[in-house]
């Protein structure tokens, strides 16, 4: 089976309302259970906020580290899966579904053919 990263794309600024926040977080809670049930999970994480981003470059041979982000916009990496599929179908439908308990764009990309775990 390939792996499969889908990304979660979180606006910068204030957390949802906790009503709304509450339910997507239970709502996340059985997306995982369903992605473990299905032998699908490799790993999840949530991130801080952009601006806890620490991002390091070479720039002219020199090692520099400046605060981040590393791009500018007005949303970010909010979090992620690494999961395993037999195809991007499969794990278009993992995404497809993360995108309707986020509510929030979910984009899926297969890492490059390696070892498969």
């Amino acid at each position: 089976m390939k792996q499969y990263l889908l990304s979660i794309y979180q606006p910068d600024g204030e957390l949802p309302a906790p009503e709304l926040l509450d339910r997507v977080m239970r709502d996340l809670d059985v997306l995982n259970q369903e992605i473990r049930a299905a032998g699908a999970w490799v790993f999840t994480g949530g991130l801080h906020p952009a601006d806890t981003a620490t991002v390091v470059r070479v720039r002219d041979g020199a090692m520099l580290t400046t605060d981040g982000p590393y791009a500018e916009g007005k949303e970010h990496l909010g979090g992620f899966w690494v999961i395993r599929a037999p195809d991007l179908d499969a794990a278009l439908e993992w995404g497809r579904r993360a995108a309707r308990v986020t509510t929030l764009p979910i984009e899926v990309r297969p890492f490059q053919d390696g070892p498969e775990g």
